[in-house]
């Protein structure tokens, strides 16, 4: 564990200047410690100086005192040794990692004293020159003729430049003055060393054209068609874009470019998914991808590109023969004998070839159906349940604690949803919440979904809050008379209980508390403990075979075999499904069940049993679906990931084929599913109609993730402390206590996920490669973005100033309550597909008449100011939006200046509309609405007769919301034959109105919400006979028992699919 510079962090960056340094602010100093805590020990003596000024400060010192100066003088001596690259002692990292680490401290170093170093020209030339050094040492030339010695001496010539760079950049904490000035205001010492670095260039020359040299560039095991088709586009924005006035240059990246799209089209005839052999010839070729990439996105001059370039060339053409000759070979004797060739034993006769090790993926047939997605499926514990429930609901008047324990995979989570979604349950409790806390305890969040699971309150409003106002909010809602709550707390990791309890108060109304841990020790501390068992070799067996089956009997061949996998499961209901998921994916052929039945005993034996098998079935999965798989590591443990953010990052990734004719979020939604319906993916909410709106992986297919990422070279997750440097192609930082300075680095790293602090002081000067930054905190207004060419997807907390140049970004997330101003430029960036602002961001300030806007491609776009003609103008640019999400906004003097009411009907693609009306207390006007529209939100409407009518008509409408509208008149009069297609109806706070409605208006009608109602359900509605949920939330009395009278109705006319759910008001 790092050890804290809070409080001295706060004193030196609120200090311009520090006694006794001259020319010195506090962020030299903290640039310097936040580099020694990511280098050392935590018993070494400079941490122990460095806790102690820290400690000096949070105890009333200033950076003025004379202890505080003491301290920070012996503080700055043992700081010269940091200035010199760190030896094999001080880190894990290879001689080749702590020189470009220590290359990039420098570069660090030289921002925070750019402004006393004269003449400024050698301080920009020396900071080329050592990017140059850092490309140099990320590359990896190729060639097979350089002798050790010869490579010992580049990286020896490098390292004594680096560390006279070092020893000037430390003499700026000397405290002569006499030697300041004589060693900095002639400013000889850089000309000295720009002189050295040019010798070590030639050097440099000498080595690239004859190299055997492995350097930095990470190979992964991780690999698809379509991630190579990813980096081919890539390469051709580069050529573009980038290299656009270096013809020469650009002519061999374009013949490089033409080399591989050939590969490609190998891999393609070969059928690389259905004969994994060949997945070594796929890596080869893209790790040469990567390092063309990676050369022409670094500091890399033109000469030595024209070094490079040559041999990644040559590379290409070397690995294209064996291809040739081996598709040449398989294509003649298929054709000659017209039989199916073994690809495997056929490439292993031909010398040279490669020959990979056995992949279990090739036992997946290219014919397995996949099944449709299923909701889980309860077998066993039925007698817990029982038991469980009686507990629940038994008549003690004083509140229980309930603990349920046991090993991961059990099913305790399961368990204890079931437990909470039944219907007798559900009557019985007036205040229900389940929260999921995990391993990493947020006090504050835990609050904020307890309370939202219980009221009407939305998470922004209660994200104010601090965690005292949260705590009290919660007891207070239930600690009335006779109110009786339950609350789940699932996946408790710590002493969570005793940090939460004072929130629940004892009220003697039968109230519940539920939680569910790993932890036999943590489950003691409820009155009732119970450990889960595990299923029966019988359980197993059954639910082992209605998960591949569907209660289809099993082929007689296949019983016993289905039977033996079913035992070796040994009782983990876990284990069950993830195997059942191989197992429905394959062909119901008994040679292959054997196979996996026989490896599954093999790795049953072995210790750590359930993650061998969750390595099995991650092993069964076709080529491109594992790294859309590895990629749900990189969230938060038992945190519901939204759908459409998901695969807005799998699409910016590169993760999908390009399917002629289809869109990019179907293709990516199908793969979805397909990870649902093989197992390892699972669904958290459903929308309407069924679709996923979120999902999750178990927490220990999450582990297995996390392993197989970081082996593989595919990701890296930070938990805790940055490290000083990542070899990863991804970084994902979910360590929340990462603190200001500390900046990760990374040569290779193409996708920065997480929570940084200041990640606009780094992220631009080591990471041009980058193509996802989702951070969600500490972008600072105005930021710049410098090189990012290949950036796809981004999401930050304020607008970049200069987002315009991201001419390849699709995606963008602005999430900021700050008010803003959105720049023009956006909208004339072609290739944005998905724009979304939060907060008080708004269009413009400035007028735009007369500015015109090119066609663009946005497809979906939230939240959108509509004020007048000229914000219309950007939609008529968007023609092919199918999602807007908008707000009507009045502009000048209300008395005097007519409101403005847009007309929609030229978007004839979009499918999902949401706007809200900012123009209170006047009547609306909704002109025109597309005929397109599948899904209609209008919150704050005052809605006529005419505009009623308008949304009744349009053909393709499935779902309708109305929040906080009214209706002329208070009356809903529909008439027969309207709304169709309507399958999902929402009133949220729609006062006096009453609904004359029966079956006959709502033909197709599935759900039915009712949110702060106020007149009764007609009973006709029950007729409805595709109706299946009607749910009331918050309404008062005559709302509820009308709800629960259309229940009574309909079961005795034999109904018995209607669910009625009903979550009571405040009393």
């Amino acid at each position: 564990m790092a050890p804290s510079i809070y409080h001295l962090t706060k004193a030196l960056e609120s200090s311009s200047f520090v006694p006794g340094m001259r020319y010195r602010d506090g962020n030299i100093i903290l640039t310097a410690c936040h580099y020694i805590i990511k280098l050392c020990q935590k018993d070494d003596k400079v941490i122990s100086l460095l806790q102690q000024l820290n400690d000096s400060v949070k105890y009333g010192s200033t950076v003025n005192d004379h202890s505080f100066t003491i301290l920070l003088s012996s503080f700055v001596t043992e700081l010269q040794v940091f200035f010199k690259v760190p030896n094999s002692k001080s880190t894990i990292l290879n001689p080749i990692e702590r020189l470009a680490v220590f290359i990039d401290f420098l570069l660090e170093m030289f921002e925070n004293v750019q402004n006393y170093i004269f003449p400024q020209e050698d301080s920009f030339s020396c900071q080329t020159e050592l990017k140059f050094f850092i490309t140099f040492l990320g590359d990896k030339p190729a060639s097979q003729r350089t002798s050790f010695e010869e490579k010992k001496n580049v990286l020896t010539d490098i390292e004594a430049v680096a560390n006279d760079v070092g020893s000037f950049l430390y003499s700026f904490f000397l405290v002569d003055q006499i030697h300041f000035m004589r060693e900095f205001r002639k400013g000889w010492a850089l000309n000295g060393i720009l002189i050295k670095i040019e010798k070590v260039k030639e050097k440099i020359k000498e080595h690239c054209t004859a190299s055997s040299w492995n350097m930095l560039t990470p190979k992964t095991t991780v690999v698809s068609l379509f991630l190579l088709d990813s980096l081919l586009d890539d390469l051709n924005v580069l050529m573009i874009q980038k290299y656009e006035r270096s013809i020469d240059v650009k002519d061999q990246i374009r013949t490089i470019h033409e080399e591989l799209k050939l590969l490609r089209v190998f891999f393609e005839d070969m059928e690389v998914q259905q004969h994994p052999e060949f997945e070594g010839f796929l890596r080869e070729t893209s790790d040469i991808a990567y390092e063309v990439l990676y050369i022409l996105t670094s500091y890399a001059p033109v000469w030595y590109l024209n070094l490079r370039l040559p041999q990644l060339l040559e590379n290409i053409k070397l690995l294209r023969m064996p291809l040739e000759k081996l598709n040449n070979y398989l294509t003649e004797q298929a054709s000659s004998e017209n039989i199916v060739v073994d690809f495997r034993a056929e490439a292993n006769r031909i010398p040279g070839m490669l020959k990979d090790a056995e992949n279990p993926s090739q036992k997946v047939s290219s014919e397995a159906q996949t099944p449709s997605i299923q909701e889980d499926i309860f077998v066993g514990f039925d007698d817990e349940v029982k038991e469980i429930t009686d507990i629940l609901l038994g008549n003690r008047k004083e509140q229980q604690i309930i603990s349920i324990w046991g090993m991961p995979g059990l099913g305790k989570t399961t368990l204890a949803k079931k437990i909470y979604s039944d219907d007798i349950i559900v009557q019985s409790f007036y205040k229900r919440a389940l929260c999921v806390i995990s391993k990493t305890y947020d006090k504050k969040s835990t609050l904020i979904a307890i309370l939202m699971s219980m009221s009407s309150l939305e998470k922004d409003e209660l994200s104010k809050f601090d965690e005292d106002t949260l705590g009290g909010k919660l007891y207070q809602s239930l600690c009335g008379e006779g109110i009786r709550y339950l609350i789940i707390l699932d996946d408790i990791w710590e002493d969570v209980w005793s940090d939460l309890r004072r929130y629940f108060p004892e009220n003697r109304s039968g109230s519940r508390i539920l939680f569910t841990t790993r932890f036999q020790n943590i489950g003691f501390q409820a009155s009732i403990v119970r450990n889960l068992r595990f299923l029966t070799d019988d359980e197993c067996w059954k639910l082992l075979h209605i998960k591949v089956f569907h209660n289809v009997p099993c082929p007689l061949e296949l019983v016993d075999i289905e039977k033996k996998i079913a035992i070796n499961c040994d009782g983990l209901p876990l284990a069950v499904v993830v195997i059942a998921a191989v197992l429905a994916n394959m062909k119901k052929n008994k040679t292959k069940w054997e196979e996996v039945a026989e490896s599954l005993s093999a790795h049953i034996s072995k210790d750590n049993k359930c993650m061998k098998i969750l390595e099995l079935s991650y092993n069964h999965l076709p080529m491109h679906l594992k790294p859309c798989f590895l990629y749900f590591g990189a969230f938060e443990e038992d945190r519901e990931i939204p759908v459409r953010k998901l695969i807005s990052l799998w699409v910016a990734e590169g993760f999908l084929e390009k399917v002629k004719q289809k869109n990019s979020n179907v293709v990516s939604y199908g793969y979805l599913t397909d990870l649902i319906s093989r197992g390892p993916v699972l669904v958290g909410k459903r929308s309407y109609d069924g679709g996923v709106k979120t999902c999750y992986v178990h927490d220990l297919l999450r582990e297995m993730c996390l392993a197989i990422a970081e082996k593989d070279n595919f990701m890296k997750v930070i938990q805790d402390q940055l490290p000083i440097y990542v070899p990863h192609h991804r970084l994902s930082i979910l360590s929340r206590s990462i603190t200001p300075f500390s900046r990760p680095f990374g040569l290779h790293v193409r996708s920065l996920l997480g929570y940084l602090p200041e990640p606009s002081r780094f992220i631009f000067s080591n990471m041009e490669l980058v193509k996802v930054l989702d951070l969600s905190t500490g972008w600072s207004q105005g930021t710049k973005i410098e090189k990012l060419d290949l950036l796809r997807f981004l999401r930050v907390s304020a607008m970049p100033s200069s987002i315009g140049i991201c001419r390849n970004l699709e995606y963008l997330f602005i999430d900021t309550m700050e008010k803003g101003e959105l720049p023009n430029i956006i909208f004339q960036m072609v290739k944005l597909r998905r724009v979304h602002f939060e907060g008080k961001l708004s269009w413009r300030e400035r007028e735009i008449v007369g500015e015109s806007f090119q066609i663009n491609n946005l497809e979906a776009f939230s939240s959108f100011i509509i004020k007048d003609e000229n914000d219309m103008k950007i939609l008529r640019c968007s023609p092919f939006l199918r999602r807007l999400k908008c707000k009507l906004s009045s502009v000048g003097n209300p008395s005097n200046n007519p409101y403005f009411y847009p007309t929609l009907n030229f978007l004839n693609h979009l499918e999902s509309l949401s706007m809200l009306s900012e123009i209170y207390g006047i009547i609306s006007n909704l002109i025109s609405l597309p005929l397109t529209l599948k899904r209609l939100t209008l919150t704050d409407f005052r809605l006529n007769s005419k505009e009623m009518e308008m949304i009744r008509e349009l053909p393709e409408l499935e779902v309708l919301k109305l929040e906080n509208c009214t209706i002329e008149d208070y009356q809903w009069n529909p008439n027969e034959g309207e709304f169709k297609q309507l399958r999902f109806l929402k009133i949220d706070r729609m006062k006096r109105v009453e609904l004359n409605v029966s079956s006959d208006h709502f033909p197709r009608l599935e759900q039915l919400v009712l949110t702060r109602f106020e007149t009764a359900i007609p009973s006709s509605l029950g007729d409805i006979p595709t109706l299946v949920k009607i749910e009331v939330k918050w309404c008062n009395k005559q709302v509820e028992e009308s709800a629960l009278r259309i229940l009574e109705e309909q079961k005795d006319n034999g109904n018995e699919w209607l669910k009625v759910i009903i979550i009571s008001s405040e009393r």
